[in-house]
Order: structure tokens, then sequence, then C-alpha cells
């Protein structure tokens, strides 16, 4: 028995005070850490902000008066082409007008060659003739006029587009405030953002944005830039930029909330995994492993941190290049602890841009 004692001391003190899942245990001493090594990577500036995507154009289709509809000539979510009759309405009265300029347009053309036959054989004065003329050619006026006005109550699309839903049918009473269906240009969608007041000197159109929606999850969409409002809100001191993204097969949807980033440059800076990085309050701190003669320890620095990008963290201060850090599980780690680097937890690498990480 005491010999057994003695070898489970001895067995103790060699372990550093404890088991294998210890803070102490395992072969060397210290908790087993996973390393990151602070290395260089690519950030870009760039504006995030939130805006509404648009048809190219988009209309609601409205009666010009109150009237019946006698006839729907489309389906809900038809592609339609310009100039496509959508719905007639009820057009006794332009009929009955039709009717009537027609008769007048028939008799004044009898009276005008009847009275130039005169005319011309010197039985009738001339202005006689001249002025059955000009009847004649009010008469064809009325009846253009009569024509148009009966095309009007058929109502057409002013645009190609895809149609939305509709409720009305014949026999539906529509008015000015009534709208019969909705009509959208989706080949191109805009989506108008605000931008800060410091970011015009910079921005014009033609500048790259890629936005995103969450119906897509993190599919990105590619743009430009079409237009920049010519005043600055006086309140918020930003200015509207409407972008253009191409939209093929009508994916985005009018009225979707467009997450929008325009991109300022790329820079080149110090970086480590978010999961490096602890935060308290305001202020960050990493871990760093200080290797000393009793073996590796974990010394707590302050950092100064700067964006955030495809799970790495900027940093503008506070290590140099090189430095290898406690890459995961900070909340197990006491600032001097012994430690036992095991494996590396993430890296930086330049080549990995991110504008990839961001998307």
């Amino acid at each position: 028995m005491a010999i057994a004692a003695v070898m489970r001391i001895a067995f103790a003190e060699e372990g550093g005070g404890g088991g294998p899942g210890g803070p102490g245990g395992g072969r060397g001493g210290g908790q087993a850490v996973a390393v990151a090594v602070v290395g260089p990577r690519e950030f870009s500036d760039q504006i995030r902000v939130l805006g509404v995507a648009r048809g190219l154009r988009s209309v609601n289709i409205t009666a010009p008066a109150s009237e019946l509809i006698t006839r729907v000539m489309f389906r809900d979510g038809q592609y339609v082409r310009a100039g496509q009759p959508l719905v007639e309405l009820q057009a006794r009265e332009e009929d009955a007008d039709i009717i009537d300029a027609r008769a007048r347009l028939a008799q004044a053309e009898r009276d005008y060659e009847r009275t130039k036959t005169l005319a011309d054989r010197g039985i009738a004065p001339r202005v006689l003739a001249e002025q059955a003329e000009a009847d004649l050619e009010v008469a064809r006026a009325g009846l253009q006029a009569a024509q148009a006005r009966l095309g009007d109550r058929v109502i057409r699309a002013p645009f190609s587009g895809f149609l939305g839903l509709t409720t009305v049918t014949a026999g539906t009473l529509v008015g000015p405030n009534t709208v019969i269906t909705t009509l959208d240009d989706v080949s191109t969608v805009r989506v108008d953002f605000p931008i800060p007041e410091r970011f015009v000197g910079v921005l014009r159109p033609g500048t790259a944005i890629t936005a995103r929606s969450d119906a897509f999850g993190q599919e990105t969409f590619g743009g430009r830039i079409a237009l920049l409002d010519t005043r600055v809100d006086e309140t918020t001191r930003a200015v509207i930029a409407r972008a253009e993204i191409p939209n093929p097969g009508g994916r985005i949807r009018p009225g979707m909330s467009m997450n929008v980033s325009v991109a300022q440059g790329v820079r080149t800076n110090l970086a480590v995994p978010e999961a490096a990085v602890q935060y308290e309050g305001e202020n960050a701190y990493v871990f760093r492993i200080a290797q000393g003669e009793r073996g590796a320890t974990a010394q707590r620095v302050a950092v100064e941190t700067g964006a955030v990008e495809g799970g790495f963290v900027e940093i503008l201060s506070g290590i140099d290049a090189g430095d290898r850090l406690v890459g995961s599980g900070l909340n197990r780690i006491q600032p001097g602890a012994p430690v036992r680097p095991v494996g590396q937890a993430g890296a930086a690498p330049a080549a990995a841009p991110a504008r990839k990480a961001a998307r």
C-alpha cells in the first residue's frame, strides 16, 4: 500500500498536478490550445447600407373614369408587351358618338360633292364649295375624336413587363382610384439606398456595387450606381444613390429589402480569426503565447481592432506579424496560465481576399 501511494504522488508531480482533462493535464503540462498565427490579409473598405428593390418601371393600372369592365384580356402574372390590351370598359356613349360622327361625315361628303359639281358648272358660287369642303374636314375630325374616345375605353399596357394579381372581372365597377392590376418591368431592378455625405466625393455613376437579399441567403447580385441624387438630406446628412442590377429571370422582386455593399478599395493589414479575440465592453484582447524557460504561457494583450470580414478581425495595433495566439476557447484561459500548443486554429493568408469572405 505504501509503495502504491508513493507511485501515485510521483505520477501526480510529473503530470503537473492534474489529470488529462484538467488545467495541468497532458504531456508537457498546461492547457492544450490551438494556435492562431498573426498574418496579413486583404480588407476592403466598404459602405454597407440597406436599400429597397424597385422595378426599372412600375405602375398601377387604373381606369381614366368610373366605368364597368366588359372584358378582361389578361391573366395574373402574365408577361405582356407594350400596347397590349388589358381591359375593355363599357362604351355605350362612345359607340353612339361613333355612329353620329360617321353619319355627319357621310352627309358632309355628299354636300361637298354636290356643291363642288355646281360650282364647277358655274351654277353655284365658289365660296359655297369652299364652305362645304371646310365642313367636310370638320366632320372627319369629329369622327377621329369619337374614335379616340372609344379607344380610351380599352386600357393597354404602357410598357412591357409582368402583371401582378388582380381581383377584377367583367362587370366590376372601376374608377381612377381602383387598381386593376400592377405592371413591373423587372428585367433590371433599381435599388435606392442612402450613403453618408462624406462619401459623395468618391462615389460616382458607374461605381460597382454588390447586393444581397435574405431570400437568397449569401448569394450576391452585382450592379452599378446609375445616379446620385442632387440633394443631401438635411436631417440624415445622406444622399440617395440609385443602383441598377441586372435581373435575368426576375428573381429579385420589387419591394425586396437589399443589403448593399459599395467597395471603396482594398488594403492589407494584420488579421486574426474572430475566435482569437476577446471583447470586454469597448476593449479587445488576445492571448499571446510566450515561450519561457518553464514552457509556454498565455499573455493577455490589449489590441486595437478594425474591420471584421469573412471570419477575420483586422488588427491595427498591439501585436506583430508572426505572433502566436490562443486560437479559441479564450473563456478557459487565465492570464499567465501555462498552455500547450497542439495545433493551428487558423491563419490569415493574404491570398484570401476579404471581398469573397464578405459575400
